[in-house]
């Protein structure tokens, strides 16, 4: 059944009805008919007219239960199951026939009941009832729940649209659970609700019940109410501002003042005919201006538009400095800037001598591998400067975002280019020489990984159409001269090395460092003080002094803070009128920088059997490592200490296989290895070390330690071992050499297969270093071991 709900039309008294035993059940669906109130009803189905006709010629009276669905095409084909159990006892008023076939019907609901069995399924459903009776209490809180409902329902009428009527009704009933009903038959609940009021008792319950849903309802109205107001207030601030913004449009146009807005649609125009931009550049451009003319300056549409614009007019689609190929003048800029660094100024020199030949040529990847402190990030500025370039530099370490290379879409509220279109535009130029500064620090997580996002930027074959997420325009980086800087190159993705020209910068020696000492760093500290070269004057001896015992750095960035630090302390004795010798000799250094921090590491060792020299590789340089070696009465166990990574205990295991397994050929006991326990120790213990280059020391300290015969002292030895006996080639073969040097030791052993690392070190360090080049570790121990025990 569908019902329009309108206050009930009393007929008749409820109460002198008296429900009989059985009575013809008429489904409702989609909605609870109550006590008290009256509907017109529309019976459409031929089982219910049915009833209604047999009704209208009894007592009038039905049963109305609402059923478990909604909809129902037929109510003949409703069970007992379909229906609820609590209904109304429906009196029925008036009967219309309609022109379709259907019965309009007017009906009042008297008395509850509670159906206990069905006696009937056809023609339609017929059960035994029993009344439900509706006591009305009396006392305090009903009166108090009453109030609250009639006040309630009163801020209901007001704030919606229900009739006005209604207000007068609800305060001229009497009976409390026809109040109940006629609110909670206002209040748009869902039928399962609805009938689960119907279905309470206790007139106390149903009160409380009711006025809970009748607060929910009004809380709701209220909101939605004030969701309304503030949004015609803010519809209504926004055409008045659109009315002032016509009206103010109107005046100026009367006073002959023109359109500020199309005044800068216009002189946006002319940029874009005056500017040098792509194709594709134009086109795009010249679509967003006609989409701007057509937005409202006051939208916030306008100022994304206008600021993407002016992105595309400020970029360098076409602007290029003009490079300076003088190559004699390049050399001897190069060779002012730097010291050294020869294979890094040869490989400059070579781009720019085929640049002049062929000017279409595309920009080199370069990417500098080293140790802090050697000049990588300014040597990118000395070529930008000796190639008249503009310089930009990025720097990645840390970056996680993809984003930060290729930007946001537009999509996205305050959406940028990446760092790449940001820096050209600030660069003004689109052959720059770009600098990606600590590029092997890159990161990656959940945001995505920017070392991909750089694939095709480093790519001479891709850049060409690199496009940026928020321009969406292809950019040439062709012409773009790229210079990446790393420490180490084992933390770049394979993809992203392999696109890259690696030259690797070793450590600078002393004389290099003594060199740009005198060059660079001192003269550039004078400056920063305020002191010219008559307030301080520092001889090599000084310089070659301050080296070696106040640092111990592959670069000189720490020689930089100690040569600042003599001049603040110049700086304080001029400053308080000191005027004595300018000169800082070695004993001298004492007085600025204290004592000395640095010795040298051999003679820090009480040399004997079992002490052993490596070289070793860091991401700051090389340096010296000692391997010590001990035996002592045992089961044949084998201790390692010294924070040992993985690959250097297997080195110590493969050294200690290959000695038992030629043990008889190396002049020992065979039989002594099940008396004895050996323990290798690597000194400076809180520092972790790995890798396989210690694998000849170590063979060295083990053989030395189980012959009693020491290992030369003048002898710094790296080179992987096989269990064959074979020495396998190893890295950072620069870095160790001047770490062998900066020790004092000159004479090295190497794999033979590292003799070609040799012939990059420069010549003047070449020259000063005995090089041997043993291909097994029988070869390598003949050269190494001392001829004769050692002395008790």
């Amino acid at each position: 059944m569908e019902s329009e709900q309108q206050p009930a039309r009393k007929t008749m008294d409820p109460s002198e009805l008296i429900i009989p035993e059985t009575l013809s059940i008429l489904p409702l669906h989609g909605f609870a008919f109550y006590p008290g109130m009256g509907f017109p009803l529309q019976v459409a189905s031929e089982a219910s007219k049915q009833l209604i006709d047999d009704v209208l010629l009894g007592d009038r009276m039905m049963g109305l239960v609402s059923s478990r669905h909604e909809q129902v095409a037929d109510d003949a084909t409703l069970s007992p199951d379909d229906l609820h159990q609590v209904g109304v006892v429906g009196y029925l008023h008036k009967l219309n026939k309609a022109a379709e076939g259907h019965y309009q019907i007017l009906v009042s609901g008297t008395k509850k009941f509670a159906i206990s069995e069905f006696v009937e399924s056809a023609p339609y459903m017929r059960a035994k009832v029993v009344e439900v009776p509706m006591e009305i209490e009396e006392g305090k809180k009903i009166e108090v729940l009453l109030f609250n409902i009639r006040a309630q329902f009163t801020k209901l009428v007001s704030a919606t649209e229900l009739p006005q009527e209604l207000m007068a009704t609800i305060n001229s009933l009497t009976n409390p659970f026809y109040v109940a009903y006629l609110v909670s038959s206002q209040l748009h609940l869902k039928l399962d609700m609805e009938q689960e009021i119907l279905e309470i008792a206790p007139l106390h319950d149903l009160l409380h019940r009711v006025a809970q849903e009748l607060a929910k309802r009004l809380e709701t109205v209220e909101m939605s109410n004030q969701l309304q107001a503030s949004m015609k207030k803010d519809m209504d601030e926004r055409q008045r501002e659109f009315f002032l913004r016509q009206q103010l449009q109107a005046i100026r146009k009367e006073l002959g003042e023109g359109d500020d807005d199309k005044v800068e649609i216009k002189d946006l125009k002319e940029k874009v005919a005056e500017k040098g931009l792509t194709s594709q550049a134009r086109s795009v451009v010249e679509k967003e201006l006609a989409r701007l003319e057509r937005i409202p300056p006051s939208s916030p549409e306008y100022t994304v538009s206008r600021n993407y614009i002016d992105w595309i007019l400020d970029l360098p689609w076409t602007a290029a400095t003009a490079d300076t190929l003088d190559l004699v003048k390049a050399e001897a800029d190069l060779d002012h800037d730097h010291y050294g660094l020869k294979k890094i100024k040869k490989r400059i020199l070579e781009f720019l001598a085929v640049r002049k030949l062929k000017e279409d040529i595309h920009g080199p990847i370069l990417c500098f591998v080293g140790p802090p402190g050697v000049g990588k990030t300014s040597l990118g500025q000395s070529i930008a400067r000796t190639m008249n370039r503009k310089f930009v530099r990025i720097a990645l370490g840390g970056v996680r975002d993809e984003a930060e290379i290729r930007g946001h879409r537009r999509t996205y509220i305050g959406a940028l280019p990446g760092r790449i279109i940001e820096s050209l535009k600030r660069a003004g130029a689109n052959n720059p020489v770009f600098l990606l500064d600590e590029i092997d620090k890159l990161g990656n997580d959940f945001r995505g990984d920017p070392s991909s996002a750089l694939l095709e930027v480093l790519d001479p074959e891709q850049n060409a159409t690199f496009t940026d997420h928020y321009l969406n325009i292809e950019f040439d980086l062709s012409k773009v001269m790229f210079i990446a800087t790393a420490n180490v190159l084992d933390t770049i993705p394979g993809p992203l090395r392999d696109r890259m020209e690696v030259i690797e910068l070793s450590g600078y020696t002393q004389e290099e460092k003594v060199a740009i000492a005198t060059r660079h760093l001192l003269p550039k500290q004078l400056e920063a003080h305020a002191l010219t070269g008559d307030d301080l004057e520092m001889p090599e001896a000084a310089i070659e002094a301050l080296i070696a015992s106040y640092t111990r750095e592959a670069g000189v960035r720490n020689l930089e803070r100690e040569i600042a630090a003599l001049c603040r302390g110049t700086a304080a004795e001029i400053a308080r009128g000191r005027i004595g010798n300018k000169v800082i000799t070695p004993e001298r250094l004492y007085d600025f920088l204290g004592p000395q921090r640095f010795y040298p590491e051999m003679k820090a060792r009480s040399w004997g059997p079992g002490l052993a020299t490596g070289l070793a590789w860091t991401p700051v340089g090389g340096q010296i490592l000692f391997i010590e070696s001990s035996k002592m009465k045992g089961r044949g166990g084998l201790t390692l200490t010294g924070k040992l990574g993985e690959v250097m205990k297997e080195s110590a295991t493969a050294a200690l296989t290959y000695i038992k397994a030629h043990a008889k050929e190396l002049g020992m006991d065979e039989e002594m290895f099940a008396e004895i326990d050996l323990h290798v120790h690597v000194p400076e213990g809180a520092i972790p070390k790995d890798g396989p280059s210690a694998g000849v020391a170590m063979v060295a300290s083990l053989v030395s330690v189980l012959l009693g015969r020491p290992v030369r002292q003048d002898v710094a030895m790296t080179g992987e071992i096989t269990l064959r006996g074979d020495i396998l080639p190893v890295g950072g073969i620069g870095e160790k050499v001047l770490a062998a040097l900066r020790a004092g030791i000159k004479e090295l052993m190497l794999p033979v297969l590292n003799e070609k690392d040799v012939m990059e070190i420069p010549e003047d360090v070449r020259q000063d270093v005995l090089f041997h080049y043993p291909h097994t570790i029988r070869e390598f121990l003949e050269i190494t071991m001392e001829k004769s025990e050692a002395r008790n």
